[in-house]
């Protein structure tokens, strides 16, 4: 489908770069419906907004004119969250208004000022900046807003989470009146509707937003891993999609800077972007990502935010995103402009329930599976190394004359293996990482394992008990549950199994005491179970190494032991024909108990009631309110309003309603 009509000089600018049909935002705003009214737009990260705004504003500002006039008071104003943002929007739209002689310049926070205000002063058409830069420029009586005829704000409910509605409010107010304001969200809460209200004028509404599959250009995985092998993940994760371009998520900077560093050792080329970097390095690591000198990109949120990477096929959540929002802001940095994109969550098993309710709120189906692992990668490896161009290309005289002295010296295998050697040493390596035995290979789309592959008793032997292992291959841990806590093998094993990630068969002996357990853990296993429960255990569940239990030490019976389980309640009415008293048997007396017969001398001190003594008198009549005296005689007549004597006073707290 092409492009509606829209301004010459702008086709002939999108036919330039080889835009021939335009994304559903686009066409929306070209629509006859739309032209010359505010817009109020709902449209995801890649959607295309950006072209979508640029071409809606074009009629506005051009007229009936192929290009400009002398640049003065800006045009049009576009308002972005980021200076990221802002200093892509401003390319785009360059390259969009390159045939009209239009003057773009940016106005963001870490840029001189100085610099802008020259700009500025120099007179422009179109002005794209930040919330704050350019109320600060207003405010010095750098930017003239009285010329105005389009004002965009882009992404505005990013603007309004990031505590911009008093910057905008203070922008917004200085504009004429009569201008065309185009608002573009990913999504239209109460706060942007109300935004809407106040500064636009019957306004057409847009949703292109697809509610049942958000990103559909997008997979989602949800990879688990163990908490203590995230960044091995990662990796591996890295490795097995081979991505031109990725972009790593934390939720901290101290996890950009922890992740980056990891990363450059392994040998990736890799660039990191948070809070604390100042503009120039931002803008260095930027323009590195986009020259290819680097592959993958970790950052946080907040520094993410805007960012337009060439070719991003994939997303890694090395942290899980805190809401729905982010998740989709996140994963919405690749799948544009309709190419497909992976959006990677690790999710360790500690979190596996915040990641179900995530992918939920955002109506979001995800492929639930083990990590990629070193072997899984290597056939991956093979297969991009049979179809990597090189092998593919037409061969040039220079390359075949030298080809032809190699095998003069060398047999076709050894220059083959060459060849791969050479292709493996620029890869970095793959981790080895544990496979939950629980975990299908992405073969589920639900985040639970097949019940196949559940604990489950074994049918022969005792139940839940593993085969024994070699005493002498083996080590003791101690867990802080016993059979005061109900310990039992069925739940035992599969949690130490999910604690320590070590299978069923590297557990040997289980010993069950009062107030803790003992187990057998194979010495091949010692270590990384070790370092595993470290990374696991919470106040409550402690595990730890300790000797083997004495052989003449008894462990404590299971509930279901004779005389290890109270017997089942009964619920029949009468006394219990099983009951006898202490001391001679006798059934209890009737009436409750009296005391003990041979008991003499006063109570003890602190006891209960001692009784009144036997000559006991009153000192006075009985205090007015006490207890009830019971009805006179002659009593006549309905009770006094609150009862005896005293009539009731009706408080504020509980008064009735009036009237």
């Amino acid at each position: 489908m092409p492009f509606p009509p829209t301004h010459p000089a702008l086709e002939r600018a999108l036919a330039a770069q080889g835009y021939a049909e335009p994304t559903p935002v686009q066409d929306a705003v070209l629509a006859e419906e739309a032209a010359g009214r505010d817009l109020l737009v709902s449209a995801q990260t890649g959607s295309g907004k950006t072209v979508a705004f640029g071409l809606a504003a074009g009629p506005t500002l051009l007229g009936d004119g192929d290009k400009f006039g002398p640049a003065g008071s800006p045009l049009a104003l576009v308002i972005a969250p980021t200076r990221e943002l802002a200093m892509q929007v401003s390319v785009e739209l360059t390259w969009l208004y390159s045939q009209t002689g239009a003057r773009v310049e940016t106005c963001v926070g870490g840029m001189d000022p100085r610099r802008e205000q020259r700009a500025l002063a120099n007179g422009v058409h179109i002005v794209v900046g930040t919330p704050g830069r350019l109320k600060d420029h207003l405010e010095r009586g750098n930017l003239d807003l009285s010329a105005l005829r389009v004002v965009v704000l882009d992404e505005a409910d990013e603007m309004l989470d990031m505590g911009f509605r008093e910057d905008l409010e203070e922008i917004l107010d200085s504009a004429p009146a009569d201008r065309r304001t185009l608002l573009f969200s990913a999504t239209i809460a109460r706060e942007i509707a109300m935004l809407a209200k106040r500064y636009q004028t019957d306004a057409l509404r847009i949703d292109t937003v697809n509610r049942h599959e958000p990103h559909g250009d997008i997979e989602y995985r949800a990879i688990r891993v163990a908490p203590n092998e995230v960044e091995n993940g990662v990796v591996n994760v890295l490795r097995y999609f081979e991505s031109p371009s990725a972009l790593v998520f934390c939720n901290t900077r101290e996890g950009v800077r922890h992740m980056h560093a990891s990363l450059r050792e392994r040998g990736f080329a890799v660039v990191g972007l948070s809070g604390e970097l100042g503009q120039r390095e931002r803008s260095d690591a930027l323009q590195a990502l986009r020259d290819g000198q680097a592959r993958v990109c970790v950052a946080t949120d907040v520094a993410a935010r805007g960012l337009d990477l060439p070719d991003l096929g994939l997303v890694i959540h090395a942290d899980l995103p805190v809401n729905k929002a982010g998740l989709l802001h996140r994963s919405g940095r690749t799948g544009r402009a309709g190419k497909k994109g992976v959006s990677v969550l690790l999710v360790s098993y500690t979190r596996r329930r915040k990641a179900e309710q995530l992918l939920a709120s955002a109506n979001i189906e995800a492929v639930w599976q083990g990590p990629p692992t070193p072997e899984m990668i290597r056939e991956r490896d093979q297969t991009r190394l049979l179809e990597d161009p090189i092998l593919t290309e037409p061969l040039l005289e220079e390359d075949m004359a030298l080809a032809k002295l190699v095998l003069a010296t060398r047999t076709p295998e050894e220059v083959a293996a060459a060849l791969i050697r050479l292709h493996r040493a620029r890869l970095p390596a793959a981790e080895d990482l544990h496979i939950d035995p629980r975990d299908g290979q992405g073969s589920s789309s639900s985040p639970m394992p097949p019940r196949a592959d559940r604990w489950s008793p074994d049918r022969e032997g005792p139940v839940g008990r593993p085969e024994r292992l070699d005493p002498s291959e083996v080590t003791w841990f101690r867990i802080n549950v016993g059979r005061a806590k109900n310990a039992d093998p069925k739940w035992l094993i599969p949690m130490i199994c999910r604690l320590g990630h070590v299978t069923k068969p590297e557990i040997g002996s289980i010993k069950i005491f009062d107030q803790d357990t003992k187990f057998e853990i194979a010495r091949h296993a010692e270590a990384k179970f070790a370092a595993a429960v470290k990374a696991t255990m919470n106040d409550e569940i402690k595990i730890e190494p300790t000797v083997a239990p004495a052989s003449g030490q008894k462990t404590a019976p299971p509930r279901d032991a004779p005389g290890g389980e109270r017997p089942a309640r009964s619920f029949k009415t009468g006394p219990r024909p099983e009951y006898k008293g202490k001391g001679d048997g006798a059934p209890r007396a009737e009436g409750g108990y009296k005391g003990k017969a041979d008991w003499k001398g006063p109570p003890k001190e602190g006891g209960g009631y001692k009784g009144r003594p036997e000559n006991f008198k009153p000192k006075g009549p009985p205090k007015e309110g006490g207890g009830y005296k019971g009805k006179a005689e002659n009593f006549k007549g309905p009770a006094k309003e609150g009862g005896f004597k005293k009539p009731f006073k009706k408080s504020k707290s509980n008064a009735g309603p009036k009237g």
